[in-house]
C-alpha cells in the first residue's frame, strides 16, 4: 500500500500529460480529469490513513494514539482529531467536527475542540455561536467545561460584560451546591497529566479570572475586593501580585507596598518563581515613581460587586454539595439589580 501511495504521487503529474495530450480539449476531457483528480485525492487519503494504522502495529499503537490523544474508530470525530492533531488542517478539522456534531458522534468533545481550532484560526466569534447554539446537545456534565471554553473566548474577543456575566453564573453555582457535579473535587487535566481540583481551588480561580476583567474594565474599587477575596481563600504570589498593581492603579501605595512585601519575604506560593520575581522587580519601580508623583486619582466604586462578594466567607466554610441553596447576599443583589436596569 506505501508503494501504491509512492508511485501515485509522484506520478500522477505525469500521468496528467499523458491523459491532456492524448484526449482533445472537449469540456468531457475536462470533467473525466476533475473526477480522476478527486479519485486520487481520495485514494491518497485513505492510503495515508492505512500507512498509519500500519505503521501503529506490532505494539506501537498505543503509544501512537496516546501522544497524540487520538481514540479509536473511522468516525467523523476520531477523523477530525486525525486532520487537527496529525494533518495539522485546522479548516478540514472545523468540517469534519461539524460532521461529527451533526452525526451525534461525541458531541461532547466535538464541539469544545472544534471551538478550540475556531480560537486558533482568529474565528472567535464563530466559535462563541456555535457553543451558544449547540451547547443543548451535550451532556449536563459537559456544561461546565464549555463554560471554561466560552470564558477564554470572550476573554481573547474582548467581550468583557459577557465574561464577567459568566463568571459571577460559575460562583453562583459554587454557592448552590452545583458545580463539579455536586462534588466536592473534580479531575482536571493539564499537559497530559490528572490532578485532583477543589471547590477552594476553583473559587479562587474564577475569583482570580473575574478580578482581572474588571482589571481590564478600570474597576479598580471592584477588582480589589474580588482578588483581596481570592486571597484570603487560597493566597498565592499571581494574584498578590495582580492586587499590587490594581492598589498601584488606586495610588494606594501603602497598601501596594504591604502587598509586595508579602510577596519579597516568600511566604506565598510561587514567590520564587523567575517570573514572579520579574514581575515584582516591575511593580516595585512603578510603585517608586508613583510615590515620587503622588498622582491624583478618583476612585471607581466597587458598587453592588462588594455585596456579591461578601457571600463567599459564608460560601467557603459551609458549602453543601447535595442541597441546593441561595445565600441571601443574591436575593439582595437582583432585586437591586433590576432596580438599575429600569
Amino acid at each position: 500500500m506505501r508503494v501504491a501511495l509512492i508511485l501515485s504521487s509522484h506520478h500522477f503529474s505525469f500521468l496528467t500529460l499523458i491523459f491532456f495530450s492524448s484526449f482533445p480539449y472537449t469540456h468531457q476531457r475536462i470533467h473525466t480529469y476533475s473526477f480522476l483528480l478527486c479519485y486520487f485525492y481520495k485514494f491518497k487519503i485513505n492510503i495515508e490513513m492505512k500507512n498509519n494504522n500500519f505503521a501503529r502495529k506490532g505494539g506501537k499503537m498505543e503509544e501512537f494514539q496516546a501522544v497524540h490523544k487520538l481514540p479509536h474508530g473511522d468516525s467523523p470525530y476520531v477523523k477530525a482529531k486525525y486532520a487537527q492533531l496529525i494533518d495539522k488542517d485546522a479548516e478540514a478539522a472545523i468540517v469534519l467536527f461539524w460532521k461529527a456534531i451533526n452525526a451525534g458522534d461525541r458531541v461532547d468533545s466535538a464541539l469544545k475542540d472544534m471551538a478550540v481550532v475556531m480560537k486558533q484560526q482568529d474565528r472567535g466569534e464563530e466559535a462563541i455561536e456555535a457553543i451558544k447554539s449547540f451547547r443543548f446537545l451535550c451532556s449536563k456534565q459537559a456544561q461546565e467545561s464549555l463554560d471554561n471554553v466560552l470564558i477564554d473566548l470572550y476573554k481573547s474577543c474582548g467581550k468583557l460584560e459577557e465574561q464577567i456575566e459568566l463568571l459571577k453564573e460559575k460562583l453562583r453555582m459554587i454557592y448552590q451546591g452545583e458545580a463539579f457535579n455536586g462534588k466536592p473535587t473534580k479531575t482536571a487535566r493539564s499537559h497530559g497529566k490528572k490532578f485532583q481540583v477543589t471547590i477552594k481551588q476553583e473559587t479562587t480561580r474564577i475569583l482570580g479570572n473575574l478580578g482581572w476583567a474588571y482589571m481590564q474594565q478600570m474597576n479598580y474599587g471592584a477588582a480589589e475586593i474580588v482578588y483581596h477575596k481570592a486571597q484570603d481563600i487560597d493566597p498565592d504570589a499571581n494574584k498578590a501580585c495582580n492586587l499590587c498593581l490594581c492598589l498601584i492603579r488606586q495610588v494606594k501605595c501603602k497598601d501596594a507596598r504591604d502587598v509586595l512585601e508579602g510577596v519579597l519575604t516568600g511566604k506565598l506560593s510561587g514567590s520564587e518563581d523567575p517570573k514572579t520575581m520579574a514581575r515584582v522587580e516591575e511593580l516595585s519601580l512603578e510603585l517608586k515613581h508613583l510615590e515620587t508623583a503622588k498622582s491624583a486619582y478618583v476612585p471607581v466604586e466597587a458598587g453592588l460587586e462588594y455585596a456579591f462578594i461578601e457571600g463567599l466567607d459564608k460560601m467557603v466554610n459551609q458549602w453543601a454539595p447535595f442541597r441546593s441553596r441561595r445565600l441571601p447576599i443574591f436575593e439582595e443583589i437582583f432585586p437591586q439589580r433590576d432596580q438599575l436596569a429600569c
